[in-house]
C-alpha cells in the first residue's frame, strides 16, 4: 500500500532536511569560517592578488612571470590560516552534501542533483 505525499508534506521534510543541514557539525565550521574569511583583511588582500593574476594571466596567454606570481601567491594562500580552515571547512561541508544527495539518489533510484552536462536544446 503506498502513501501518497503531497506537496506540503514534502516542504515539511525539505525544511526538516535544511534544518538538520544547518545544524551540521560541518555546515557550522563552513559558516564560521567563511565568517572569519570575509573579515580577514590579509586573507582578502592575497584572494584579490589570486583573481587578478588568474585574470591577468587569462586576458594576456601563458606569461612565465604570471605563472610564477601565482605559483606564489598560492602558497601564500596555502600558508594563510584562515584561507587554509576555509577551503577545509568548504571541503567537510561539500562531501556532506554529496553524501546527502548519494543518500537521495539511492532512496529515488535515480541521479539526484547532479549535473549531467548540457542543456535540453
Amino acid at each position: 500500500m503506498s502513501q501518497q505525499t503531497t506537496d506540503v508534506d514534502v516542504d515539511a521534510r525539505v525544511r526538516s532536511l535544511a534544518d538538520a543541514i544547518r545544524e551540521s557539525e560541518q555546515y557550522q565550521q563552513f559558516a564560521e569560517s567563511q565568517s572569519r574569511l570575509q573579515t580577514d583583511e590579509e586573507a582578502q588582500r592575497l584572494l584579490e592578488q589570486f583573481r587578478a593574476k588568474q585574470q591577468a594571466l587569462q586576458e594576456s596567454g601563458f606569461d612565465q612571470e604570471t605563472m610564477a606570481e601565482l605559483k606564489e601567491l598560492k602558497q601564500m594562500m596555502a600558508d594563510n590560516e584562515t584561507i587554509s580552515e576555509y577551503e577545509q571547512a568548504e571541503t567537510a561541508f561539500l562531501e556532506l552534501l554529496n553524501e546527502t544527495n548519494d543518500v537521495i539518489s539511492e532512496k529515488i533510484g535515480e541521479e539526484f542533483a547532479r549535473s549531467t552536462g548540457g542543456g535540453c536544446c
